[in-house]
């Protein structure tokens, strides 16, 4: 088993859900009032059966008009086509807008082959457009063009990769606990998005739940030290992949 972090880079994002390029070297926060500053880091797995992306980015291209995603998936050794299953912890646009590539004023899919593990009420949500984390044309075009594989609930998708329907960050969110040659890996999405808010414990107002999403990530914490899982942080500043340690009141992570 190979893991690959794809970052995108850093954003801020404010009330208009707009995500914009911030470099902390150079750009200033206090020009950015109201925003949250995010870092943005899809994932790579590679197994003896398949090449797996766990989240999809925002989908922002580079100056040759390719997915950012796509390249660094070309730079971790394999090409986009070879991608044969894409997990999807929830769909918000931080998350879902690599899903499609436009090209000639049409979205396509970005990973035409590979089969979608998406919670089914969380994509029936996105098609309404009544949120707008969620951008509804990217759910059309996946309906009409992409493999999908809805799931409902808990349950093992197939051997080695169990889903639970979380319901912290969104309503219909989901966590994947997967289990390849010998190794564990936990992949918590929003729920457990940093190492920092396993130590740093919040209750966050962007969650849809954020009393539940607070137990989720020390809940999710505990088990991860005691199983040895290594962990994969969708939001992560630096250490986008590690192993929890935890001495009974803290937690440590140590990177992967």
């Amino acid at each position: 088993m190979e893991l690959f972090a794809l970052s995108e880079g850093s954003y801020s994002v404010d009330s208009t859900k707009k995500f914009i390029p911030f470099n902390p070297e150079t750009d200033n926060r206090k020009d950015r009032p109201g925003s949250l500053f995010i870092h943005v880091n899809p994932f790579l797995i590679k197994t003896g059966a398949d090449l797996i992306v766990l989240d999809a980015g925002l989908g922002y291209k580079d100056t040759r008009d390719e997915l950012i995603l796509h390249q660094n998936i070309r730079n971790a050794g394999f090409e986009p086509e070879d991608v044969t299953l894409v997990l999807m912890s929830h769909l918000h646009y931080d998350h879902s807008g690599g899903l499609v590539v436009e090209r000639n004023g049409q979205l396509e899919v970005s990973f035409p082959q590979a089969r979608h593990v998406i919670q089914r009420q969380e994509f029936e949500f996105g098609l309404t457009g009544k949120s707008s984390s969620y951008h509804k044309e990217i759910f059309e075009a996946l309906q009409q063009k992409a493999i999908i594989d809805f799931v409902d609930g808990d349950g093992e998708y197939r051997p080695g990769i169990r889903y639970e329907l979380s319901a912290g960050h969104s309503k219909f969110h989901q966590v994947f606990w997967m289990e390849f040659e010998g190794k564990k890996v936990f992949f918590g999405g929003d729920e457990l998005p940093e190492p920092e808010q396993l130590i740093r414990k919040f209750v966050a107002k962007y969650d849809y739940d954020g009393q539940r999403s607070a137990d989720l990530r020390i809940e999710y914490g505990k088990k991860a030290a005691a199983d040895g899982d290594i962990c994969l942080f969708y939001h992560a500043r630096n250490a986008a992949i590690g192993t929890v340690n935890y001495n009974g009141e803290q937690f440590s992570v140590t990177p992967y």
